[in-house]
């Protein structure tokens, strides 16, 4: 069976399409690679800072890449997250983290909600 997708489809233009859905994904692992590293040798508590997600979809143009490229290029980056999270001791993942609405977590909390948003768009993507 052959299915070909449409990954560009917006079913509005206030809606983000697939491809920019992984796009988003792809800011989300590069902001997050550089959490969950430099919180293990910054200051506590590690200052998280918001990012803004629909400027940095447009400006990255993911609507008008190749969705394998998207998804290549989100790939590699959660390898390098996987690599350097398997390492991550039991006292670093008790490292403060001060979130950008000034509540404190833990850098275990980042990583886990980290994990729960990237399902939840994998979700949208292949549903």
């Amino acid at each position: 069976m052959n299915i070909n997708w449409d990954y560009s489809f917006k079913s509005s233009p206030d809606k983000w399409s697939k491809s920019e859905i992984l796009g988003h994904l792809v800011d989300s692992a590069v902001n997050n690679l550089k959490r969950f590293t430099e919180s293990q040798f910054s200051d506590e508590p590690y200052l998280v800072t918001a990012y803004n997600q629909d400027e940095l979809v447009k400006i990255n143009k993911y609507q008008e890449k190749k969705f394998d490229d998207l998804l290549k290029l989100w790939c590699h980056l959660n390898k390098q997250i996987a690599f350097i999270l398997k390492d991550i001791s039991e006292e670093q993942l008790k490292t403060k983290i001060n979130l950008y609405d000034f509540s404190i977590c833990d850098l275990e909390f980042l990583i886990e909600d980290y994990i729960t948003h990237l399902k939840h768009h994998l979700k949208q993507i292949f549903e």
